[in-house]
């Protein structure tokens, strides 16, 4: 038997959603796939003593979803004050203009195509709402607009699709770029250490109790995987099928055109670096 805390990033044993930490409550969304494993973790953030609430990811466009995130909030004594994505997948984003049509709330993002009056998200940025201070990341790589965001008072950063709490996220050609994913794992990895972040609260999957365990293992995942794909190109495989039939034999077959295109990040990146 293989339990959870022998896991990369010990991820949290139960069923997800409901409370997290001191100031992050999990409200899982009815869209599970093989894509989104259990479904997209919308996030409901708020200090403790505050009666406005910042909402992380509204999710798909399901009006019941939509609903149960406003009264989870309202449940907890909270009114949802401001709606934030983390990237422009649709099962993170697709219900925001509806979201904030129902909560008459503003929707912040880095691609200005996502936003729903106000300001955009930047670099840098700190938000605070209700006394809620989040610091804003920069981590491209799975898409050219993913963010992430701290949470100094809990320890914790909500990762979007960056980080998940199973398996290991998409970088797909074209929009995904494998060198930016690299640096902003680098860039999480350094927050564990410099600002002693130690949860993951991720966009899809369980709570993740070891961040530093977690993004170590999804570097070293990556630098296994780049050396099978340079492998594989030396050995004769010369396009991302044939690149995927070699070293992703053991991943379902279903999942082979995702791999493929993350693939093609990979020998992008391989190229890019002079070493195909």
């Amino acid at each position: 038997m293989t339990y959870a805390t022998d896991l990369p990033g010990r991820p949290r044993p139960g069923a997800i959603g409901g409370p997290a930490t001191a100031r992050a409550t999990c409200v899982l969304a009815p869209n599970p796939s093989a894509m989104t494993l259990d479904g997209t973790n919308t996030w409901i953030l708020a200090e403790p003593d505050s009666d406005l609430a910042v909402v992380v990811d509204p999710g798909p466009l399901d009006d019941n979803h939509l609903r149960k995130v406003i009264d989870t909030a309202a449940a907890a004594g909270k009114r949802v004050a401001l709606t934030l994505l983390t990237h422009g997948h649709h099962d993170h984003c697709e219900g925001a203009a509806r979201f904030a049509e129902l909560t008459g709330t503003h929707v912040r993002a880095l691609d200005p195509a996502l936003r729903l009056g106000g300001e955009g998200l930047g670099v840098g940025d700190v938000v605070t709402t209700g006394g809620l201070e989040l610091h804003v990341l920069s981590t491209p790589g799975h898409t050219a607009d993913s963010l992430c965001f701290h949470l100094p008072a809990d320890r914790a950063v909500l990762t979007g699709d960056t980080v998940l709490g199973r398996g290991t996220t998409v970088v797909a050609h074209p929009d995904g770029r494998l060198g930016d994913y690299l640096d902003s794992l680098r860039r999480l990895r350094a927050l564990t250490v410099d600002e002693g972040v130690d949860a993951v609260l991720p966009g899809h999957g369980p709570v993740l109790d070891d961040a530093r365990g977690a993004i170590e293992y999804y570097l070293a995942h990556r630098a296994k995987r780049l050396a099978q794909v340079e492998t594989a190109v030396e050995n004769g495989r010369r396009t991302p099928s044939e690149v995927v039939a070699a070293v992703y034999a053991d991943v379902d077959r279903g999942l082979w055109p995702a791999a493929e295109l993350s693939v093609r990040a990979q020998l992008d990146y391989l190229d890019e670096h002079g070493l195909i």
